[in-house]
């Protein structure tokens, strides 16, 4: 679990600057990604994909550790994610709020989107 270990040191050591991190940002070209809960948990996705979506979008203001500032991005209010959890078992997780911004704003990284 070296990627999941380094995801992990690499998000606490930042924690003061963000909420989300994804794999390709430390180096590591895999679609892995790696995010705080509300709650103080972690949680980390592996292969994560969105398979569906609200229609209902908002616009977000997005700071990125890769970029300086703040830039207005569309979101959408709810997804669902297909993705393999820590264990590589797969789930299907619906996001919703806060949480569901960071995901998407971490699957864009995977991507090679950046806001």
């Amino acid at each position: 679990m070296f990627l999941y270990d380094d995801l992990m040191d690499t998000l606490k050591e930042h924690s003061n600057e963000c909420v989300g991190i994804a794999a390709n940002m430390i180096g590591v070209q895999k679609k892995a990604i790696i995010f705080k809960e509300e709650d103080g948990s972690y949680t980390v996705m592996f292969n994560p994909q969105i398979i569906s979506s609200s229609e209902e979008t908002y616009t977000a203001q997005e700071g990125c550790l890769s970029l300086k500032g703040q830039r207005k991005t569309r979101r959408y209010k709810s997804i669902e994610v297909l993705f393999l959890n820590k264990k590589f078992c797969q789930r299907i997780r619906t996001l919703e709020g806060f949480t569901a911004q960071i995901v998407q704003h971490e699957i864009d990284h995977t991507q090679g989107i950046l806001i």
